[in-house]
């Protein structure tokens, strides 16, 4: 896939409605699911493959992705204590999700836990290529956790675009935009507007409004027990 194959940019994610949030395929079907997540969210790692059996189980049904922005903007780097809270739930996640780490992670000196970089990454595969943002997510993920790649640097996440078929150069430009870094403050803007509290975080919204599907870690067959149970609620309502 090309960045330069890709559609343009469409408008901001202020001020929408559930609806107007929602990609075209999920308008026409008046149904969908929202997803909130943050590439540098542990939980959301382990939560990766609950979302790929959800797309392949429920094909037809729109994901649309928000960036929900863990930790945007912060300046200070991890202290001692930070890097154990943090490697407790890596550990967590490790166990009862069966995620991989790569603890050399903790070697880092100095690192600041910034994720709005990867979240605006997110936003621009997002923006030119909605259906391959819950991947690309996925694709982020992998590299910061299993590979331990610095996903709050620039260069790097120019790299995964890449990797991932986008042309670098494209991608650079519209990461830098302040198109793109406004549509990221909108991002986290929705996600504090629909109530978000943690991540990760899925929604599944239709005529009736939206429905909590998860807030937080839950196992695969619970979160597809709840669509099924969502989409059959709907079907007595038509």
């Amino acid at each position: 896939m090309s960045a330069a194959k890709a559609t343009t940019l469409g408008g901001t994610l202020s001020c929408m409605e559930t609806r107007a949030m929602a990609p075209e395929s999920e308008q026409e079907t008046g149904r969908g699911l929202i997803y909130f997540a943050d590439p540098m969210c542990s939980w959301c790692w382990g939560f990766s493959p609950v979302m790929q059996a959800v797309r392949e189980r429920f094909a037809d049904l729109p994901v649309r992705l928000i960036a929900g922005g863990l930790s945007p903007g912060v300046r200070t780097p991890l202290d001692e204590r930070a890097k154990a809270g943090i490697r407790e739930h890596w550990q967590q996640v490790a166990e009862r999700a069966g995620a991989e780490f790569d603890y050399g992670f903790f070697e880092r000196p100095s690192f600041i836990y910034d994720t709005e970089p990867a979240c605006r990454a997110m936003v621009v595969v997002q923006a030119h290529a909605p259906q391959a943002s819950v991947d690309f997510l996925r694709h982020l993920q992998a590299a910061f956790y299993r590979h331990n790649r610095d996903i709050s640097d620039r260069a790097v996440l120019c790299e995964l675009a890449g990797e991932f078929g986008f042309n670098r150069q494209t991608f650079a430009r519209q990461f830098d935009s302040e198109h793109i870094r406004q549509e990221t403050r909108n991002h986290f803007s929705v996600t504090r507007q629909m109530g978000v509290k943690g991540f990760p975080a899925l929604f599944a919204v239709d005529a009736r409004g939206r429905h909590v599907i998860t807030s937080g870690y839950r196992e695969r067959e619970e979160v597809c027990e709840a669509i099924r149970r969502w989409l059959a609620a709907g079907s007595e309502n038509e």
